[in-house]
């Protein structure tokens, strides 16, 4: 039984001459001529869609990058011991890095759009999960090579190691003068390289590549000791901007379940949101499209973070009207608005609803103080058809008094009433009691 397992999943099977196998890896380490303009042309084309955050234009670009090649090289050099095929091959790699970087930071210095979008920024904070899809990608990356049918994979494979967009990332942070930005894209891209050339390594040893030349227990003993020691400088502190990860998964988690219980769930239509989870301390902003806060109730809502288990955060309410729609603006040419057309059209209406209503009783103590023969009044909005076609609104005031007021009287009124209420034309009306 445990011979048919292992027949099943033997990569013996299938498998492709080894002379075959080592003179395609072999044409495709160098860098010159065609495969550097192929590489600098897919840089460009990586980096524009990092700079308008384009997820399909960054896979097109993996697809045509040369790349893989030189660290497949290395790793088959590793694996035969073939101190010159590694050699070219980390030659090949380095000239490839320097060209990308080069090409990359002379299109963001020289790009309008110097923004950080969310497909830069996820290549700014490598972690354990990067490690794990280099690695598996690249064994099924040299998997798929050592076939006689090649199949489907290394497309896939170019995508999943993802060696451009970190590269390009690199060069943004050259551009842009940040160097947290340059040396977290360029770890993610050694990252990908190293665990790439590991898995090579292995199935080159699995599928008992011949050594180019015989060397002795303690030589080989360096190497895989030098493997080691380079998997754990890498994944050490993969591992712990793993665990930075997840926390901040945690903690954006508690932050919307506060969001959603002290607001949405609420009614407060939410126009602009911003959680920074990496400043010290954290930092929520908000604002809302009606709702007003006093700083009573801003104490009273920090406070009650700590009963959602959020701590080191502040929560700011933004309530000056000018800075809530230059951030509405904001955010809709960005295309990440929380308002929808329910929400706008729900304001509209309350807003019309309120320019229909009138503050009658401010306004009936400034009448009485004019014409203390009022005693009471009633005002609205009213439309008015005036042809066939269309129809106007003016606001009607109905008094009641003792006593009719003089015309002079009702037109002192009405002026002052268009003046008090900033309307061209007002009606003015007795109202007859039975």
């Amino acid at each position: 039984m445990i011979n048919k397992i292992l027949k099943f999943t033997d990569l013996h099977f299938g498998e492709e001459n080894k002379q075959k196998v080592l003179e395609n890896v072999k044409s495709n380490i160098s860098f010159r001529g065609s495969n550097l303009w192929i590489l600098a042309c897919a840089i460009v084309v990586a980096s524009i869609g990092l700079n308008v955050n384009s997820t399909a234009v960054i896979i097109g670009a993996m697809l045509i990058s040369p790349l893989m090649g030189p660290i497949i090289g290395a790793g088959f050099g590793l694996g035969m011991y073939d101190s010159e095929l590694v050699k070219k091959a980390l030659k090949n790699l380095l000239i490839a890095t320097i060209v990308s970087l080069v090409v990359s930071t002379t299109y963001f210095y020289l790009s309008p759009f110097k923004e950080t979008q969310s497909e830069l920024l996820a290549r700014t904070s490598p972690n354990i999960y990067d490690v794990l899809i280099a690695f598996f990608g690249g064994l099924v990356g040299v998997i798929a090579i050592t076939r006689v049918e090649k199949g489907n994979p290394i497309p896939g494979v170019a995508i999943a190691t993802a060696l451009m967009p970190p590269l390009c990332t690199a060069g943004y942070g050259l551009a842009i003068g940040n160097l947290k930005f340059f040396l977290g894209a360029l770890f993610l891209y050694t990252i990908n390289c190293v665990f790439i050339c590991i898995s090579t390594f292995l199935i080159v040893k699995y599928l008992k590549y011949p050594a180019v030349k015989q060397v002795n227990a303690k030589r080989q003993k360096q190497i895989k000791y030098g493997i080691t020691f380079l998997t754990l400088v890498m994944m050490v502190p993969s591992i712990f901007f793993a665990y930075i990860l997840v926390e901040e998964k945690k903690t954006s988690q508690k932050v919307n379940d506060f969001i959603e219980n002290e607001f949405t769930n609420k009614g407060y239509t939410i126009v602009y949101k911003k959680i920074n989870l990496k400043t010290n301390p954290k930092k929520i902003d908000l604002a809302f499209l009606r709702k007003k806060f006093d700083n009573k109730e801003i104490n009273v809502l920090n406070k009650s973070l700590i009963d959602y288990k959020i701590e080191n955060i502040k929560l700011r309410i933004i309530q000056d009207t000018t800075d809530i729609k230059k951030y509405i603006i904001e955010q809709i040419r960005s295309g990440k608005t929380n308002l929808d057309a329910k929400d706008i059209k729900i304001n509209q209406l309350k807003n019309e609803i309120e320019s229909n209503t009138y503050n009658y009783k401010a306004l009936l103590e400034e009448i009485k103080i004019i014409f203390p023969e009022i005693k009471n009044i009633s005002i609205s909005n009213h439309s008015f058809i005036e042809n066939k076609d269309s129809a106007v609104v003016r606001p009607v005031l109905i008094y009641d008094s003792k006593i009719n007021l003089t015309d002079e009287s009702k037109q002192k009124l009405k002026l002052w009433l268009q003046k008090r209420l900033s309307k061209k034309e007002i009606e003015i009306y007795k109202q007859e009691n039975n």
